[in-house]
């Protein structure tokens, strides 16, 4: 009998379903063994009956076996569709860095709704100005962007912007085989082939505005190492995996460009500001020259990592 699979996305870019179409040829392979009762980037299905009317009065996610869910929750509606998702799934899945860390959108956090919507509705240079919404169907604003782990329960998390088909593959077959998926542990250091000639190299970091030393004409194996360069590289403290299954180097460091850490932590409950900071000062870096320390957690400002001034200071005096 097929597995059956609902499938959400709350606050996305679809990046993660597109991950999930990757599979190719693997996710023909598993089709067989898989009835997806509820997706919407594929198939229309109302929350509240097909008609929208009737006598459905709560948002109903049909029963299934393995829930998978990209986005983080910003609003009441991405709540309760979080929270029926989990009444209605054995298992669920955070697919991607928004869903496990708050990924990108996350970054508001530091800001107020009204630095929001001050911003959107008049500050960009490519809208005309406008009053904020009013209208009352809208769902309402929750305090901040939220991992999906902050309001419900996660059973497996699959991080990256987006998570490498590799590892989806990976954690599909091993649901249908029973058994618990291999996915990666180290950091993405661990797994550049880069060259590193120890400690004390480099005494500032910079941005990566200008292009690293490398000989074009020669494998990545012979780059010496971006952090070591001078260059701001998150691989210290980002999980590995953006490189699938196989051996191959990390994306980013395949293109001769410096981790940006999209993978989130190493270890799910880690702090990637903080550990890069100290990676850096262990290795005799100044921290002070390190500029917009908040973007180092440009994937993962949820569960508090990233907050409002005002926010902390109301948040310190309770």
């Amino acid at each position: 009998m097929p597995v059956k699979v609902a499938e959400e996305w709350l606050g996305s870019c679809s990046g993660c379903e597109i991950s999930i179409l990757n599979l190719g040829e693997t996710l023909l392979a598993v089709l067989p063994q898989l009835e997806f009762v509820h997706i919407p980037v594929l198939m229309d299905h109302k929350y509240f009956g097909q008609t929208g009317q009737g006598d459905v009065h709560h948002l109903e996610i049909p029963p299934a076996t393995v829930g998978i869910v990209s986005g983080n929750i910003r609003n009441q509606e991405q709540l309760e569709v979080a929270e029926a998702m989990r009444a209605s799934c054995d298992v669920l899945i955070a697919l991607g860095t928004c869903a496990t860390h708050g990924g990108i959108p996350a970054l508001i956090n530091s800001y107020s709704d009204a630095d929001l919507f001050e911003r959107y509705y008049r500050g960009c240079e490519t809208t005309d100005a406008g009053p904020d919404p009013d209208d009352p169907a809208l769902p309402k604003m929750l305090e901040r962007t939220f991992a999906l782990d902050e309001k419900v329960k996660v059973d497996l998390y699959l991080p990256g912007c987006p998570p490498h088909p590799d590892q989806i593959a990976e954690a599909i077959v091993a649901l249908l085989e029973g058994r618990a998926p291999q996915l990666p542990s180290r950091s993405v250091c661990d797994t550049c082939p880069t060259k590193r000639e120890g400690k004390g190299a480099v005494k500032q970091v910079r941005r990566f505005l200008q292009p690293p030393q490398f000989d074009p004409k020669k494998p990545l194996s012979e780059m010496r190492c971006l952090l070591e360069q001078g260059l701001l590289c998150m691989g210290p403290v980002t999980r590995a995996g953006c490189s699938g299954a196989g051996d191959d180097a990390p994306r980013c460091l395949s293109a001769r460009v410096p981790c940006r850490g999209c993978y989130g932590p190493v270890k799910h409950d880690g702090n990637q500001m903080l550990d890069m900071l100290n990676a850096l000062a262990s290795n005799g870096i100044d921290i002070k020259g390190v500029v917009d320390r908040p973007g180092l957690l440009r994937f993962s400002g949820g569960h508090g990592r990233l907050m409002n001034p005002s926010r902390r200071v109301s948040a310190c005096q309770k």
